[in-house]
């Protein structure tokens, strides 16, 4: 698994496109589009597929469960998403999460809680991927693994 973190509107998704050669909308889920958070990808076929929008999926949980049971949830998917990836040699999955976790803590309790799990959701991805990659103007700095996993 890659993990793709950096700011807002910073490139993360055209950098994307580019090192993975995206050409094909099944390959994308996001959430930036209202696709539904994806519990499991059984039905995902092809080498590559790119979730897109960890933090609004985050979001989504929380307006349907607890925090504990969303970090059980998120766990659960996130355990269900490497199965998918290591079912067949060649596959890979690319998470892009926009960093909502800098700056100045929000004053209101559910965005400091959203922030919260966002930041717990990110440690997850990041202990579980093969290669962690953070975006800022375009361009991209390796902060786990090195080149291209197979």
């Amino acid at each position: 698994m890659h993990f793709i973190t950096g700011g807002a509107f910073n490139g993360k998704r055209g950098w994307v496109r580019k090192t993975y050669q995206i050409q094909v909308k099944e390959q994308w889920k996001s959430a930036y589009q209202n696709e539904l958070f994806p519990y499991e990808l059984e039905d995902q076929s092809g080498e590559v597929l790119v979730l897109e929008g960890m933090e609004m999926w985050v979001k989504e949980l929380m307006k349907e469960y607890e925090p504990s049971k969303c970090r059980e949830i998120w766990k659960g998917s996130l355990n269900h998403w490497l199965s998918w990836e290591k079912a067949k040699k060649h596959r890979k999955l690319a998470v892009i999460g926009t960093d909502i976790t800098k700056g100045i803590v929000p004053m209101e309790k559910e965005n400091r809680l959203w922030r919260d799990l966002t930041g717990w959701a990110y440690q997850d991805i990041a202990a579980s991927a093969d290669r962690v990659d953070v975006i800022w103007y375009g361009l991209n700095q390796t902060i786990k693994g090195g080149g291209m996993q197979e």
